[in-house]
């Protein structure tokens, strides 16, 4: 059996305001086209199918495409909720889409209760084991403690129960969570775009849970981590987050045979637009020749200028359209790390935001950036003459509102 392992589509998320639903349709289509080329039987979805509880209607009309899509393809799907989705939302019609051969397992009270497909070497059984949050079944399950371990742990302990009455059954299983390797082992590194699941800070469930099943198809992780042989993240298909700059996306397309995995190989997902960093003066960053090939790329820049210089962001986006970040670190400057507490008392709402402007700036405003602010001071304020004395409110504002 040929299993291709995915998870973390985060369908519906952009990329610092950037839109990325046009690049997710690209990882449907290049996905399709991966389980018709490489004869796939079983595509797994391991969680976070969406980016949010409340997905947008651009969002769930590409996962209903994708579903469509798969229900027609060659392959069997089973898909879990991740701690992104709303269980109840991506779980709709499950029934239905059972029929179709795209299977949902959202529900906390079906873990144990697999799939079963078979192959030319007999049964393989697929637990989806949906995000389990200790809080919402440890009453349920009589947990003694209230973490992911146990969590996992129970869930795991009904999979082995049937497991064993299947004699003969290789097995497969789904899990969302943030497994570490073996105590002797480090644990797998998280990026910046990945939500924390930690309960008391005991989000970590150890890999050994997964002892005895042929294959455990992991999400949760932004990036691709082999954890065993048998136990992997595959990653999110596209990268969320700066910190994911070095991350090659894709998916595991694994062999399944008689005895268990035979082959897992890693199907490189197509690169919508590089990531880069850049760090350096504003005048060096801009006439730097051998910058010519970030200028395609989504930016992160640091300038290290000792004065924050003006229209940095403008000046940026002219040689880098894509520059979506933009941080001032000066060199050389030692600037104070603890609060600001400015003298406010006495002084007019303008000497107080210009004053505001020269300490995070680093340099007096112009004359007519402190014309803007006297604008803006002068809307914003509201004489004794303007209010209700029986309320103290403005009608003007009220009803404007």
């Amino acid at each position: 059996m040929r299993i291709l392992h995915t998870s973390d589509w985060h369908l519906g998320r952009s990329f610092h305001r950037v839109g990325l639903l046009d690049a997710q349709a690209g990882f449907v289509d290049h996905l399709l086209a991966t389980v018709e080329s490489e004869q796939v039987d079983l595509v797994v979805v391991s969680g976070d199918v969406y980016d949010r509880a409340l997905p947008s209607v651009d969002a769930v009309g590409l996962a209903d495409e994708t579903f469509a899509r798969l229900a027609a393809s060659r392959a069997t799907t089973v898909v879990t909720s991740g701690n992104h989705d709303s269980q109840i939302r991506l779980g709709f019609n499950s029934r239905l889409a059972d029929a179709a051969g795209v299977h949902l397992r959202t529900r906390w009270q079906d873990v144990g209760s697999p799939v079963v497909l078979e192959d030319a070497h007999g049964p393989v059984a697929v637990y989806g084991l949906p995000y389990l949050e200790p809080d919402a079944v440890r009453d349920a399950w009589r947990l003694e403690s209230r973490s992911h371990e146990a969590t996992l742990g129970e869930a795991m302990r009904r999979v082995h129960a049937d497991l064993a009455g299947r004699p003969g059954t290789r097995s497969v299983v789904m899990a969302h969570a943030f497994v570490a390797g073996s105590a002797e082992a480090s644990v797998p590194a998280a990026s910046d775009s990945e939500r924390d699941i930690s309960v008391g800070g005991l989000q970590i469930a150890p890999t050994d849970l997964f002892t005895g099943v042929d294959y455990a198809a992991l999400g949760h992780l932004h990036g691709r981590h082999v954890l065993t042989d048998t136990v992997r993240y595959s990653g999110s298909p596209l990268a969320y987050s700066f910190s994911e700059a070095r991350h090659t996306k894709g998916s595991w397309l694994v062999e399944l045979g008689q005895d268990g995995v035979e082959s897992a190989d890693f199907v490189p997902a197509p690169v919508p637009r590089s990531l880069r960093s850049l760090r350096g003066p504003l005048e060096d960053l801009l006439r730097d020749p051998a910058l010519a090939d970030a200028e395609d790329s989504w930016l992160q820049v640091t300038l290290t200028d000792a004065r924050r210089p003006m229209h940095a962001m403008e000046r940026l986006r002219d040689r880098f359209p894509h520059t979506l970040l933009l941080a001032f670190e000066p060199e050389g400057v030692t600037r104070s790390r603890g609060p600001v507490l400015p003298r406010v008392d006495g002084r007019s709402d303008l000497d107080v935001a210009l004053g505001f402007v020269a300490e995070v700036r680093d340099l007096e405003a112009t004359t007519e950036e402190a014309l803007l602010l006297q604008l803006a001071c002068d809307s914003c304020r509201i004489t004794e003459d303007d209010l209700d004395p029986a309320t103290g409110r403005s009608p003007a504002r009220e009803a404007v509102g």
